[in-house]
């Protein structure tokens, strides 16, 4: 098996520290907002190598984090962190804003048939483990204190080691860029330094007791101390988005090899990013879609809803590490072409066992294709296509065109068990997404009752409709923008 290596930029044969164990850490969602469609297309990519190794006989370690504290507003040590400024907006406690996020993800991912991970750490979880690896740094003289706060000194490390090894990026020339914009950056010694630890400023919700401040842990440590408590000071693949391999993943390597004397991993894996007829996805451009808009079709940009299965195999017919362009004209192709692979699939339960050794060459070349393209960097695309191959004969054997023999057909049912079902995870719940979206339609008619009720003045009803949802299940969230709903 081949994966494409960002740290060395080509394809490497993949070889596990402890084989047959395999260690694997996956940056998580900050929870803050409702998920969208590009933490869905990270976490089916990264879903899909996790299945594809189950299925190669590994003894897969999956840690994927949440992120619920120390992620500033502009990812640049200033501003306000997003969770809290989400909590003092909707004056709710922060761990409430990502208690519910997080249940709405696991809801979304649930729903994209994502596989959990073996292992969730939540940053919040784990400052203490946080704390020890910047004395860790500070001790061993890459990291200095100012007022409070700890920055990692990024041009001193650089002298002795590479700031830029995973991204390219050179740091005499990012100092260049940022001089005289030191906004809000005037504690460090140079523009390109990174927090460890933040010292909180007054009415700061989220703080901790450190030997330098009460504060927060900077965003891009939480990942190198999670990462070592429960995969060890180096493991084998790290991923993520295309958008964290700098500074975020940069940064990591720096902490790591400097508390751990080593890079963290020896693989990187990044899926690109989505972008929506052509454009860049993005809250200002109003082209970001959630996944929740999605199954319900509630977007000025969709023309219909979605089923979720629809989603996965919208973002497995492009590779993780390319472009992937939403629009209607690709989604609505993606519904007809995955009808087709559940449709032969049902099919194949239904064909007669002939005692026949007919096309059991074929559907071997056929496996063969689809393994030799998921071996090959978990090219996801022309594995699709090698099962159309299947899907074209088994209706040739429908329609009487072709007599396939009962070897072959065994051989299909076995394909499409551990391939469409197994490692790209997809299942035929059509009727299952009837019911959803019907399920979501009532809801939200209910919900648009209590909006007319709390509009009228009418608390007493608003409070009763609410009550009433809780005791099926389905928590009511209240916000600026409207209400939302989750099941339990």
């Amino acid at each position: 098996m081949e994966i494409y290596n960002t740290l060395t930029r080509k394809k490497e044969t993949f070889e596990p520290l402890h084989p047959p164990h395999v260690g694997i850490y996956v940056c998580g969602p900050t929870v803050y907002g409702d998920p969208h469609l590009g933490h869905a297309r990270s976490a089916v990519s990264f879903d899909i190598l996790y299945r594809y190794l189950l299925h190669k006989g590994y003894k897969v370690r999956y840690v994927r984090n949440i992120t619920d504290v120390g992620h500033l507003e502009n990812d640049a040590d200033a501003g306000e962190d997003k969770l809290a400024k989400k909590a003092r907006l909707e004056q709710l406690e922060p761990m409430e804003v990502a208690k519910y996020y997080t249940d709405r993800y696991h809801d979304m991912m649930d729903a994209l048939n994502v596989r959990r991970p073996g292992i969730e750490p939540c940053a919040s979880g784990h400052i203490m483990e946080q704390i020890g690896m910047v004395q860790q740094i500070l001790d061993a003289g890459y990291a200095y204190v100012v007022n409070g706060s700890v920055y990692f000194d990024v041009v001193k490390y650089n002298r002795h080691y590479h700031y830029g090894v995973l991204s390219g990026r050179v740091v005499e020339e990012l100092l260049s860029a940022t001089r005289g914009n030191l906004e809000g950056q005037e504690e460090k010694r140079h523009s390109v330094d990174f927090a460890l630890w933040k010292k909180a400023p007054p009415g700061h919700i989220m703080r901790w007791k450190s030997p330098w401040s009460d504060g927060f842990p900077g965003w891009h440590l939480e990942c190198s101390a999670m990462g070592r408590k429960y995969l060890g000071e180096q493991f084998d693949i790290h991923g993520g988005g295309m958008d964290l391999l700098f500074p975020h993943h940069e940064s990591e390597i720096a902490q790591s090899e400097i508390a751990n004397g080593c890079r963290p991993c020896r693989y990187w894996m990044h899926n690109n990013m989505i972008t929506v007829n052509g454009q860049k996805m993005g809250k200002s451009l109003g082209n970001s879609i959630m996944l929740e808009e999605f199954f319900t079709g509630r977007h000025p940009l969709l023309a219909q809803a979605y089923a979720p299965m629809t989603v996965r195999f919208f973002i497995l017919q492009a590779h993780y590490r390319s472009t992937l362009d939403f629009s209607n004209d690709a989604m609505q192709a993606a519904e007809k072409g995955l009808k087709r692979l559940f449709d032969a699939a049902s099919v194949i339960e239904k064909l007669p066992l002939l005692e026949t050794t007919d096309y059991t060459a074929e559907v071997d070349g056929i496996t063969q294709k689809i393994y030799e393209a998921l071996d090959d960097d978990l090219n996801t695309p022309v594995a699709i296509a090698c099962l159309f191959d299947a899907v074209r004969l088994v209706n040739a054997a429908s329609d009487g065109k072709e007599r396939i023999g009962k070897v072959a057909v065994e051989q299909l049912r076995q394909l499409f068990n551990d391939i469409v079902s197994g490692v790209l995870g997809l299942r035929d719940d059509r009727q299952a997404g009837n019911n959803t979206a019907l399920l979501d339609g009532v809801i939200r008619m209910v919900l648009d009752m209590r909006a007319a009720a709390k509009a009228n003045k009418d608390f007493a009803a608003s409070d009763r409709i609410r009550d009433e949802l809780a005791k099926l299940g389905v928590v009511v969230k209240d916000a600026k923008e409207g209400s939302s709903y989750s099941l339990q």
